[in-house]
């Protein structure tokens, strides 16, 4: 925590046509339970990758460098990846992907490409991710972090990133790395309050390839 809300967010046209290129859809009756009762992605495989973030507006820079950690088995520090971005020119062109105040959504997918890793960005559904995990692909999330911990504060917004580790149909519940507290190693949250937090950004993710 903390993310900062973009215009780019905004460009649902944009976004929609980013994932419809690369995420296999599902009937909207399905997206709440996709493809029936089992585990998609490796929950277990991915906690040893979470890492406490220290600095608070880091959250997005510490999910990517657990994506890179599980990706390439080689996971830079908070601070190596914010080094990255401090000297990375945003997506808007209008200064660096982290100047101390939250990092641009939109600038993960930036993020990754840096470690040479592939990803695209946009609005998908639960059941969209899930056969992504399930062929290993990872997914970032933009959530409210509010909503995950249930405490007190703005729940309207997106302000935190997480990864997205499974999603176990069986269970109805999402696994999550979250860096933003304590127990966030292979966290787990019910769909219904993973939705409401994530709905917060328009139900917007980077799946890294």
């Amino acid at each position: 925590m903390k993310t900062k809300a973009s215009k780019q967010l905004g460009l649902a046209g944009a976004l929609l046509t980013l994932a419809t290129a690369s995420v296999i859809a599902f009937p909207a009756a399905a997206q709440a339970n996709p493809g029936g009762a089992r585990m998609y992605g490796d929950p277990a495989a991915a906690a040893p990758f979470w890492r406490r973030q220290h600095d608070n507006m880091a959250c997005a820079e510490v999910a990517v460098a657990d994506v890179v950690g599980q990706l390439t088995g080689n996971e830079p520090s908070e601070d190596e990846v914010k080094a990255v971005a401090a000297n990375t020119p945003n997506s808007a062109g209008t200064g660096p992907i982290f100047n101390g105040n939250g990092t641009d959504p939109w600038d993960v997918a930036v993020l990754l490409g840096h470690y040479g890793i592939p990803s695209v960005r946009g609005q998908f559904t639960i059941g969209a991710l899930a056969p992504e995990l399930g062929a290993g692909r990872k997914v970032l999330a933009a959530v409210n972090g509010e909503t995950l911990w249930n405490q007190p504060g703005d729940h309207a917004h997106e302000d935190h990133f997480v990864v997205v580790t499974g999603i176990d149909t069986g269970a109805n519940v999402v696994h999550l790395n979250d860096s933003g507290v304590d127990y966030g190693r292979d966290e787990v949250v019910p769909f219904s309050v993973f939705e409401a937090s994530w709905a917060t950004s328009g139900h917007f993710a980077v799946i890294a390839k």
